[in-house]
């Protein structure tokens, strides 16, 4: 690492590794949170969800028994979040994850939480059930070329020296792989 009289000498370097310290938005929204997720890709580890109609109304009943009042009650204490936290948990057998509870500040953000559907469906997945256009056809299950089983080439190929493996051991079962002839070892 270099010290710091040496960093004068060197600020191309500097510049372009060196990273400034990351600021913190300060009204951050749980919407922008899945947002965030939703950009980053798929196959989460979370299970799906879907709030029931009145998950509102839930919510504020459970905040009445632990004797929290109003939407906008802030949660001075962390034993008081906690039991209310696990007590939304328990309602709903859906929990706020451990990246997502300090955020929970007051009663109207765990409403908001528990009033969003959690979809864990791979984007591949939503597509089968989306309307496409007429012109527009995805093939979801591929076709892998068999000189044995083509029909269309009488088993030729465009690649006569490569081979066609399947090295997953879920495929293994459902396509036949193919070595190619060598001529020489």
């Amino acid at each position: 690492m270099f010290k710091q009289n040496q960093l004068h000498c060197v600020p191309r370097l500097v510049r372009c590794f060196a990273s400034k310290p990351a600021s913190k938005p300060q009204n951050v929204t749980l919407a922008a949170v899945g947002e965030s997720i939703a950009a980053k890709g798929f196959l989460r580890p979370h299970k799906p969800y879907a709030p029931p109609p009145n998950a509102g109304d839930i919510v504020r009943s459970l905040a009445s028994t632990l004797k929290l009042s109003g939407d906008q009650h802030k949660f001075g204490d962390l034993k008081n979040k906690f039991k209310f936290l696990s007590a939304c948990q328990q309602e709903f057998n859906h929990s706020v994850p451990n990246s997502q509870i300090h955020e929970m500040e007051t009663i109207s953000d765990v409403i908001e939480f528990y009033q969003r559907s959690v979809d864990t469906t791979v984007p591949l997945d939503a597509l089968k059930r989306a309307d496409l256009p007429e012109n527009l056809h995805i093939q979801y299950e591929y076709v892998r070329f068999n000189p044995e089983t083509d029909t269309k080439f009488n088993g030729k190929t465009a690649f006569p020296k490569s081979s066609t493996l399947v090295t997953g051991l879920k495929y293994r079962k459902k396509y036949d792989g193919h070595e190619a002839k060598r001529s020489w070892p």
